[in-house]
Formats: structure tokens, C-alpha cells, sequence
């Protein structure tokens, strides 16, 4: 079964809201779906995008494609940041409590 990620449109007429969701490839745009991960809210100024990270960094690693939409509103909550540290795409240095300690008393 190939898994996607897409939007499923919800709201009135002219008035789009969307549920970020994970689907069966074949089910239909607005049909049935296997979870909901997220909403985004396009009319809000700024548009309002509010996605679990965690579990859409576990779908991802589970291999399901995200839609060329859904990307994008992945890179902006940043679950796909999530994901390329955990498969090393990203390479993280982080900061040791001693070195912290000497920066803020250079300071």
C-alpha cells in the first residue's frame, strides 16, 4: 500500500480550510484517511499551519511521499528538518555546557 500525506479540503464554499492527512494513495481527495496530522488555514493573515512534527517525522521515515504542498508546510513547521537529522541529510554540532559557560562569562 503506498502511503501519501496530502491536504483534504474542508470549509465552505470559498472559504478553504485543509486537514493535513495520511492517505492510501488510490482513496480519493476528500475520502477516507488513515490519519490526521495537521490543519492549514490559508485565508488567516498569517495563514495558520499547525502540524505534529512527531508524527509526521514518523510517517515520513516510514516512507510515506508527501505532496508538493505539503512539503512546503512540512519546511515551514519543520518536521522535515526533523527527519533530515535523523537520517543524517542535516549534520548537527551542538554546544557543549563548558563552552556555554565560557561564552556568557566572555560576555
Amino acid at each position: 500500500m503506498a502511503v501519501r500525506m496530502r491536504l483534504m479540503r474542508m470549509g465552505k464554499k470559498k472559504q478553504p480550510m485543509y486537514r493535513v492527512v495520511v492517505v492510501d494513495s488510490r482513496a480519493p481527495r476528500d475520502g477516507r484517511y488513515i490519519e490526521q496530522i495537521g490543519r492549514y488555514e490559508p485565508l488567516h493573515d498569517p495563514s495558520i499551519v499547525e502540524i505534529d512534527n512527531e508524527r509526521a517525522a514518523d510517517w515520513l521515515s516510514k516512507g510515506a511521499s508527501p505532496s508538493e504542498t505539503v512539503e512546503k508546510l512540512l519546511n515551514i513547521s519543520g518536521a522535515m528538518n526533523t527527519i533530515k537529522v535523523k537520517t543524517g541529510g542535516i549534520h548537527v554540532i551542538g554546544i557543549e555546557k563548558n563552552e556555554e559557560d565560557t561564552i556568557s562569562e566572555e560576555e
